[in-house]
């Protein structure tokens, strides 16, 4: 009797199938299982849910931002992510953006295309992107600004491309725009065309350094706070170069061959805290200084300054208590320490401070 058994367990045995381990995904299946069809009418199975979420081949994705920097593309990757709110491309080779290359990233708010070699980009390239903040296309090989940019964009970032000619059709409708940086460009002032940056309202920050400008571009917007112009060909800042600039507080003119500051010039920007006059040919301290409220920071070293008198900073009957320098430089210059007059020393040491030294 025994042996009967025996042999019947090891039979069912024989004919079992393979053991194999389950997933914790097949378990619960079983489960809804037991409880009822756990399937769709008609099937045997559950559908797989789609895998939207691919990452670009060597790139790295993660909480919505992608990067694909440092990889020697040549062309934008395609599967990026339609929720992607950050696309990093620097440091590629990548000479062209085309039509599609961006059109499903709806949500994208940063786009880094620095240090590519992008020559052309095409007119309907950023249409779609109507969330764009900031676009970073600096050190390329542009020589125009891309048509058709985005209204939501806040900062443009274009320095160190070959771009001669900015059209007033770039920037309409850009109301939302703050930064805009188009420095180290071989930009001439005919190159801008009138009005190209007045519409954007509130334009805060502009930078055109390092570029062939010779006198301050017209038709600025008045809601500018910095405007940074060094290293350029200026030669005079005429009376109405900065006129209706109410607002601006930083004004970034070193380094370039100005030899006059007209009078009248320095009132057009009453709320100015700063101005960097530095490494010019002025012969004398720019008239005005004297009467600005909130004026803090003059720097005027590496000219040419023969003189310094107190009127040049505080004018009679000034109240320097309520003056607010707290810095001007004026090293550099061949004027004789012992030609400044005491009361200038007094009036700008109220004033809080001056730098004085490597005089000729």
């Amino acid at each position: 009797m025994r042996t009967a058994v025996f042999f019947l367990l090891f039979l069912s045995v024989c004919w079992a199938k393979p053991f194999y381990q389950k997933g914790l995904f097949d378990f619960m299946l079983e489960d809804e299982a037991s409880e009822g069809s756990a399937f769709p009418p008609g099937t045997d199975s559950l559908p797989l849910p789609p895998f939207e979420h691919v990452c670009p081949f060597r790139c790295q994705c993660h909480l919505r931002v992608v990067q694909c920097s440092d990889l020697g593309l040549d062309k934008v990757p395609k599967n990026i992510p339609s929720d992607t709110t950050l696309l990093d491309l620097q440091n590629n080779k990548i000479t062209e953006i085309k039509e599609n290359d961006l059109k499903s990233l709806k949500n994208l708010h940063t786009l880094i295309l620095v240090n590519n070699k992008i020559k052309k980009i095409d007119p309907s390239a950023f249409e779609s992107l109507t969330k764009l903040e900031r676009l970073y296309l600096s050190k390329n090989h542009l020589k125009e600004l891309p048509t058709n940019m985005p209204k939501s964009l806040q900062e443009l970032r274009a320095h160190e491309n070959e771009i001669s000619k900015v059209q007033k059709s770039v920037f309409d409708g850009l109301n939302h725009m703050i930064a805009v940086e188009l420095g180290t460009n071989p930009l001439e002032n005919s190159g801008i065309e009138k009005g190209a940056l007045q519409g954007m309202k509130k334009l805060s920050y502009i930078r055109i350094a390092d570029t062939n400008l010779t006198s301050i571009p017209q038709g600025l917007p008045v809601s500018l706070t910095e405007l940074h112009l060094d290293g350029n060909k200026i030669t005079r800042v005429d009376a109405d170069s900065l006129s209706g600039l109410n607002n601006l507080a930083k004004l970034g003119l070193s380094f370039n061959n100005i030899t006059t500051v007209e009078n009248g010039s320095l009132a057009n920007v009453p709320h100015m805290r700063e101005l960097h006059l530095d490494h010019n040919a002025l012969t004398k301290v720019p008239s005005g200084l004297g009467e600005h409220k909130y004026i803090q920071i003059v720097y005027l070293h590496s000219n040419k300054i023969a003189a310094v008198n107190s009127n040049d900073f505080c004018p009679p009957g000034y109240n320097t208590k309520k003056a607010s320098y707290s810095g001007v430089s004026l090293f550099s210059n061949p004027v004789q320490y012992w030609e400044i007059q005491p009361s200038t020393f007094r009036c700008i040491y109220e004033r809080s401070a001056i730098q004085l030294g490597n005089y000729k």
